[in-house]
């Protein structure tokens, strides 16, 4: 790859293209990452800078990275035969302005803390990272479903991209295979282009395949009014009781069947988030085929909520994950996701919710089962060090990708796939929706507040791009005021993304009753994509565009 650069501009237009210096223009009209100025390879603990040969090639001993261009990306593979491979690291020489504000995405979920920061250096900015600095917008990340898991630093006098190729907690032993890692992808706002509409451009070109629902995705979920303590009767009455509130039975909602469904733990009696297996009802359901059924004559699709790498309780130790810190209690045994036996028993599970009907399947916790920690933990690593999955050949990356796209294969086209707690970048194109933040609340206003709005706000721009965003439940209880819910409500309807509100029976007075039938009607049709005016300034945006309007809400 010859580097190759802008022709000096005038100081104006040379501001409105700030970051151009860092890319140059293919053949085919897109801008592409120029090759880094330098280039750099972990193995254990130790970094080596590798040696630049004919401008794509860089290399140490036998470890090699090579640069192809691929269409509109900057592809990244590498090379370690003998060595395991920790990491890679590609830097950019470039002076970023002082005065720039930096917006960085999450690992999995977002944990109520994105916002556009003013300080950059030393933060991981996972997947992508847009770079405004009141003239221009400027967007750098890598192509979903990249094998490596990948994150953007942006330093005063250089941005660069480390490339994680772990596998487990130890560098990944690639033999003779040469791992495709990302690939590379930049833009510019267009003259005229707003920050969140230039982002969520960038997400569409990241993502070229996004598997989107045919129709807006709308309903109810039982889990902030019951948390776990769910039964068949209590499902049907739920669901009978918000049936009667829609109106569009083209576009029918979905009723989701969350935790507490499944053949419990004799170990964890009762507890519905970890289960021994999730083929079969507990005594509280029986029988999930005529409850779907029950569902449907009551006019809306079935969905259930299930945990795919959960191990029996007396599972054989060979089929399990290593115990590590935040993975290591021996009621909670883990499924290695690297042996096919256990993803022939995840995919069995689906194989019996097509059996049974079911239209929409949420899975959860397969990050935390997979690194024993949760996104927000991910500050030094993705994992503690040290252990290994059965496989060692794979990165972490592409084990996850193997299990989402067993998944997939498992669910066919009949069913929805929610991914909650999944790895953001990796589920896109993959599953129809990912519940993109952390849980709202049936009992703290505070909680849905900090986790739903700002989930929302700064995860939007991937809506339609990535997946359907799902912003996480309406809890609709007596514990919260219904002032405080409404606008929620109002928000998640008007946003054109997927609504779902848990209502507790008890907190649907005939108030209540009107707005979410509004709501229904809203959430059932497409949409323009709302937009947070203020989400440069705040963490919990106030004033909104929705469907061509200003709309202020008071997050107090």
């Amino acid at each position: 790859m010859q580097r190759r650069h802008f022709l000096k501009l005038s100081a104006t237009t040379s501001a409105a293209l700030l970051f151009s210096r860092l890319t140059y223009a293919a053949s085919n009209g897109a801008a592409i990452m120029n090759a880094p100025d330098e280039v750099w390879a972990q193995s254990g603990t130790e970094w080596v800078k590798l040696k630049a040969s004919g401008g794509s090639h860089y290399s140490y001993k036998e470890v090699s990275v090579n640069l192809k261009t691929n269409d509109n990306a900057l592809g990244i593979y590498v090379s370690s035969p003998k060595q395991e491979l920790n990491a890679v690291r590609l830097k950019w020489k470039h002076n970023t302005p002082a005065s720039a504000k930096f917006l960085g995405d999450h690992w999995e979920r977002s944990y109520g803390d994105l916002e556009w920061k003013t300080m950059a250096t030393g933060i991981k900015n996972p997947w992508y990272v847009i770079i405004h600095d009141d003239k221009q917008t400027a967007c750098f990340g890598v192509k979903t479903g990249a094998n490596s898991i990948c994150w953007w630093g942006v330093n005063a006098d250089n941005i660069e991209l480390t490339l994680d190729t772990t596998s487990g907690g130890v560098g990944v032993l690639l033999g003779d295979r040469r791992l495709h890692a990302a690939n590379v992808i930049t833009a510019n706002a267009k003259a005229g282009e707003d920050t969140f509409a230039a982002t969520h451009r960038f997400c569409k070109m990241m993502c070229e395949k996004p598997r989107i629902p045919k129709q807006p995705v709308y309903g109810i979920n039982d889990w902030y009014f019951a948390y776990g303590n769910n039964s068949a009767e209590l499902i049907k009455k739920t669901t009978a009781m918000m049936a009667e509130l829609v109106t569009d039975h083209n576009n029918k909602p979905f009723s989701v069947i969350d935790a507490g469904w499944a053949t419990y733990s004799p170990l964890l009696p009762g507890d519905g988030g970890w289960n021994d297996d999730f083929s079969k009802p507990n005594d509280k359901f029986k029988d999930m085929h005529a409850l779907g059924d029950e569902i449907k004559k009551m006019g809306m699709r079935p969905g259930l909520w299930m945990r795919p790498l959960c191990a029996r309780h007396d599972e054989k130790a060979s089929l399990l994950a290593p115990k590590i810190p935040g993975r290591d209690n021996p009621k909670n045994p883990t499924l290695d996701p690297t042996i096919p036996e256990n993803i022939a028993r995840i995919k069995h599970n689906f194989d019996v919710y097509k059996q049974w009907g079911y239209e929409m399947v949420k899975h959860d916790f397969t990050t935390y089962d997979i690194a024993g920690r949760w996104g927000f933990d991910m500050k030094d690593s993705f994992t503690s060090p040290g252990w290994h999955f059965n496989d060692k050949s794979k990165t972490n990356a592409e084990i996850i990708l193997h299990l989402y796209r067993s998944i997939r294969e498992a669910a066919g086209d009949g069913i929805y796939v929610i991914g909650c707690n999944t790895m953001s970048h990796l589920s896109a194109g993959v599953f129809e929706l990912c519940r993109i933040g952390d849980d709202t609340s049936g009992h703290e206003w505070a909680r849905t507040r900090k986790m739903g709005v700002n989930t929302l706000a700064f995860r939007l721009p991937q809506h339609n791009a990535f997946y359907a965003v799902d912003g996480d439940c309406v809890g609709l209880t007596k514990d919260i005021e219904w002032k405080r819910n409404k606008q929620w409500l109002q928000l998640l309807a008007e946003s054109g993304a997927p609504l779902f509100i848990s209502g507790q029976p008890e907190a649907m007075g005939e108030e209540q009753k009107k707005a979410v039938k509004t709501a229904f009607a809203q959430a059932a049709k497409v949409q323009p994509l709302g937009q947070p005016l203020d989400w440069m300034e705040t963490m919990l945006p106030t004033k909104w565009k929705l469907n061509g309007r200003v709309v202020d809400f008071d997050w107090a």
